[in-house]
């Protein structure tokens, strides 16, 4: 038994160093970039997750032409910023949803290939699709997953889900106040588009890019009298099945609910 225990402490040892060295950027010193899929010229993958024609899709009010969104005191908004747990029973407006899609991961300008968008991400490669989950937003369907199209700037529905505020709950590790929000985003991660430039120095890239688009959707969340709590922890296998993406070339990696405050 004895022997057993420090088995496990060895392995959980050799987990914390693997843990540790994908934070650091030593990485990148062993890291051959000419052998990468762009340095071997390689077509880069599409910015955008294709989408069938099939699918409905709603278009989005216009960024900059929103009749409800107001100039916020940037200032004001970084002070009062903090994680909220607690929705009111109150609805989203498309205006909104709009508003804070556009804030996290709006597009100002196609160039060439890429995308220049309202967050930075290494190598300008935006590794992530958006996920809208609606449970209460005005013009959307209740109960289903959309996907944010941000070169069209319009969502397209991908499917409908019995028991939705239930699932995304138990699939957060029994957070139950993520179902009593009205939306909720969730974040994948298509790895291959930063494994294209960085090969395996991509992924701790990957999770950093993950927080500067959730810290937009907190300080945008201020302009419009709601909140939201970056999400983490969550059951993978669960969230990947309730979003219907196949958790390897595809996988939920951030989540956040959002509601009136």
């Amino acid at each position: 038994m004895q022997r057993n225990i420090q088995e496990d402490n060895k392995q959980e040892i050799e987990a914390i160093k693997n843990g540790r060295y994908l934070l650091k950027d030593s990485i990148r010193l062993v890291t051959d970039f000419s052998r990468t899929d762009q340095g071997l010229g390689i077509k880069p993958p599409p910015v955008e997750k294709p989408f069938s024609p099939d699918k409905p899709r709603v278009m989005l009010p216009e960024p900059g032409k929103w009749d409800s969104i107001k100039d916020f005191g940037l200032i004001e908004a970084i002070r009062r910023r903090k994680s909220h747990r607690k929705f009111q029973a109150k609805n989203l407006s498309l205006e909104e949803v709009s508003y804070l899609l556009w804030a996290s991961q709006g597009v100002r300008k196609r160039v060439g290939e890429a995308t220049l968008r309202n967050v930075p991400s290494a190598g300008n490669r935006h590794a992530f699709e958006t996920y809208l989950c609606a449970l209460d937003v005005c013009g959307l369907e209740k109960d289903s997953i959309y996907r944010y199209l941000p070169i069209e700037h319009e969502l397209v529905l991908e499917f409908k889900e019995t028991d939705l505020r239930e699932k995304i709950s138990i699939a957060a590790m029994g957070q139950f106040f993520v179902g009593s929000s009205a939306a909720v985003f969730i974040w994948t991660a298509i790895p291959y588009r930063m494994e294209w430039r960085y090969g395996q120095a991509a992924h701790k890239v990957i999770a950093i890019d993950a927080g500067h688009v959730c810290q937009n959707l907190y300080i945008a969340c201020e302009a419009i009298g709601a909140g939201t709590c970056a999400i983490a922890a969550y059951n993978q296998e669960l969230m990947d099945r309730l979003v219907r993406v196949d958790g390897d070339d595809e996988f939920v990696i951030y989540l956040a609910p959002v509601g009136k405050v």
